[in-house]
């Protein structure tokens, strides 16, 4: 009998050993991968994510994104490109049920596009971010800017005082859009540095958020309107903000 009772112990050891190994155990995320989502987001976000036991990346098209059941999946990601262009893609049912998503408690990451793609203020929008932008010339140009980042992004984000060089490729700059039934943003980071070309105002970049998080229903959302994910030395940021907006840390 108490050979029986050890075998069935070392059974039990080894069968949560083995679930602990599989997939079903790692943070589920979805990455957008279709018409308005461009450049080197998808295959870097990709490539840092995958190369992290914790995470079990699935990449979707729009027609995957609308017909497939991924409520299991602990957050969602879009990255760069164009935020109308993803919205037109994924269709109204697609962006129903992304916001259906956070609300009930999912996470959202927006990069760039994807920041657009959270706003309020877009006809267009997920409306899961209680934000604008100051001006509809949004073609500020890209290149390197400087950013500093508050206190709550040192903490969620990890990263350390003092300004960063980030790259910039015509991201949102972000006001409040005031919506008393979606909870207020907080920034993450400032830009200290603008890009102000093609006609775009100049002034509204300095010291306006470069990355913010909020609350939306159960769910959470933070947006960079900066490229973290393609900076040298900023490696880790889609690691802890995946890891956030899953509620994981």
């Amino acid at each position: 009998m108490n050979n029986k009772r050890a075998l069935v112990l070392i059974f039990i050891v080894l069968a949560s050993v083995i679930r602990a190994q599989t997939p079903d155990s790692k943070i589920k995320v979805i990455l957008y991968g279709d018409k308005g989502s461009t450049g080197k987001g998808i295959p870097r976000v990709t490539e840092l994510l995958g190369n992290d036991p914790q995470f079990s990346v699935v990449k979707l098209n729009a027609e995957q994104l609308r017909t497939q059941d991924w409520s299991d999946a602990k957050a969602i990601i879009f990255t760069g490109g164009s935020g109308s262009g993803q919205s037109k893609t994924i269709g109204e049912a697609g962006v129903k049920k992304v916001r259906e998503f956070v609300e009930n408690g999912g996470g959202y990451i927006g990069i760039c596009a994807g920041a657009y793609l959270a706003c309020e203020g877009f006809s267009w929008g997920l409306k899961v971010l209680d934000a604008k932008t100051v001006s509809n010339k949004w073609k500020r140009g890209e290149g390197t800017v400087k950013l500093e980042f508050t206190p709550k992004g040192q903490e969620v984000l990890g990263f350390k005082p003092g300004e960063h060089d980030i790259r910039y490729a015509n991201g949102p700059i972000y006001c409040a859009a005031n919506i008393e039934a979606i909870p207020d943003f907080e920034p993450l980071a400032l830009f200290r540095t603008e890009l102000a070309e093609n006609g775009s105002p100049k002034g509204v970049m300095v010291n306006a958020p470069a990355m913010v998080a909020a609350p939306f229903g159960k769910g959470r959302v933070l947006c960079s309107s900066p490229h973290p994910e393609q900076t040298a030395g900023m490696e880790s940021w889609i690691v802890n903000a995946t890891l956030w907006v899953a509620k994981a840390k």
